[in-house]
């Protein structure tokens, strides 16, 4: 039997981590090989959060190469880490491979590269491996992405991706509608650095999606068939924590904290409030203060993960007797097993960011939303949830730029004393469920893609050398 290896490099951030290392995982469990390759600092949270990879066997390495930034530099600053990846990292990962192939009898046949690392497909083409670019993302974003020079040519935006009219956007019907003020490139609320995030990681992501054999997507047919129908290119697999057969999600950067799945069991089923904003959201001290007291107001129970940094500095203040006032009602932790908390039958609701990955686990979960997008893709996807399967409602802001208290508590009792967005949800989630079933297009577009690694280097891109 001929072995294969797959090389598989994620961009270095949480919701990029996880789903590249389910896609990893489903390619192990067909006894493919697979080398995992990350950042330095990466590599050292994941090893430190990790005890030991379960069910990844001796099928799966994992391996590091540098990022190009200081040890003492702001990784979470992405203009400048984008500008220090590709400048390094493209001479890191051929140096990398070259190794492999010399140490090895099964070398690299192939590379399955997140979308944000256009870099990889140049190093592919020039060593003559067939590679397959990965979107952690929603498909609408890839399409975003894949439409850059339409939106150039419409005078959308210009060449540095700054938008020349601001009115809504829409690839297609059945497609949300999208601000140029809020395109994943433009959230980050600094003209310099979205600039260098367009120029870097857009334009790169276009280059991987033009350069690869196969595009393949954590998403599923049923969620955005407008975006697939605009790029059938584009081949959705997901949901991936829904097709992978592990009992546990690898991949996470902080230690979960399990005492919040006890803490649950006490709990009334659809009664909790659960809250979490991914790994890249930070608060400042007004706005960390009025969520708290706006779900102290709710008088729901609420679990609510309150990651390092979230209030701005690395210490949590709540207001004089909180702690005390919620009681047991409230429980804080630093990072949650997030699946298994939506897969709970006590949440009731999920208070989101709206990061892709969240979404789907929200999704697959049943659980309707109260969508608080931060940045980048997040507004696209707070679209879906909000217009396209009306699954949620979504937080306002004041005009100070703060969702209050009295907001959040407005939108919990909506959402809690009507029962359409929990119908509407339990809809999506029978569709989106369906699709990983066997013979069904999620599973069949996993089982295409693997049947397309293990055909070796037929059909290989020639080499530059």
């Amino acid at each position: 039997m001929k072995n294969y290896h797959v090389l598989v490099i994620a961009y270095p951030g949480q919701g990029h981590v996880i789903p590249l290392m389910d896609v990893a995982r489903c390619l192990t469990s067909n006894g493919l090989k697979v080398t995992f390759v990350t950042t330095e600092a990466i590599h050292k949270r994941l090893m430190c959060a990790w005890s030991e990879i379960d069910d990844t066997n001796d099928l799966m390495q994992m391996v590091s190469i540098p990022d190009g930034m200081q040890p003492r530099d702001d990784r979470d600053d992405m203009a400048k880490l984008f500008q220090t990846m590709s400048q390094l990292m493209p001479s890191k990962l051929e140096k990398l491979i070259e190794d492999i192939n010399k140490a090895n009898n099964e070398k690299i046949t192939c590379i399955v590269a997140d979308y944000c690392m256009g870099w990889v497909s140049r190093v592919a083409k020039k060593m003559s491996i067939r590679q397959a670019t990965f979107c952690s993302g929603s498909a609408a974003l890839l399409a975003l992405i894949m439409s850059v020079q339409k939106l150039l040519d419409d005078q959308v935006i210009d060449r540095d991706g700054v938008p020349l009219k601001y009115q809504m956007v829409q690839l297609s019907k059945s497609m949300p509608l999208m601000d140029p003020a809020k395109f994943t490139w433009e959230c980050i609320g600094d003209s310099k650095a979205s600039k260098i995030m367009f120029n870097h990681a857009i334009l790169q992501g276009k280059e991987a999606a033009e350069a690869a054999d196969r595009i393949i997507c954590n998403s599923a047919m049923e969620l955005e068939p407008g975006a697939f129908a605009l790029f059938p290119k584009i081949l959705p697999i997901g949901p991936l924590l829904a097709s992978n057969k592990f009992r546990k999600q690898a991949g996470h950067f902080w230690s979960e904290d399990a005492t919040c799945l006890e803490w649950l069991d006490q709990q009334p089923v659809s009664s909790v409030i659960y809250v979490a904003f991914g790994s890249y959201t930070i608060f400042d001290k007004n706005q960390f203060e009025e969520l708290a007291l706006g779900l102290e107001l709710t008088n729901k129970p609420f679990l609510w993960v309150v990651r390092l940094g979230t209030s701005g500095s690395t210490e949590y203040v709540y207001s004089s007797g909180y702690v005390e006032r919620v009681g047991t009602r409230g429980k804080m932790v630093s990072w949650a097993p997030q699946q298994d908390v939506l897969n709970h039958p006590s949440v009731g609701c999920f208070i989101s960011h709206c990061g892709w990955n969240s979404t789907m686990e929200g999704v697959s979960n049943g659980v309707p939303f109260l969508c608080w997008p931060y940045f980048a893709d997040q507004f696209l996807n707070a679209s879906y949830i909000c217009d396209i399967w009306k699954t949620g409602l979504g937080l306002n802001k004041d005009d100070t730029g703060i969702v209050t208290r009295l907001e959040i508590k407005r939108k919990v009792e909506e959402l809690f004393s009507n029962d359409i967005f929990k119908q509407n949800e339990l809809h999506v989630k029978e569709k989106t469920m369906d699709s990983v079933r066997e013979g069904y297009s999620s599973d069949k577009n996993l089982s295409d893609f693997i049947d397309w690694v293990k055909k070796g280097n037929e059909n290989a891109p020639a080499s530059e050398n």
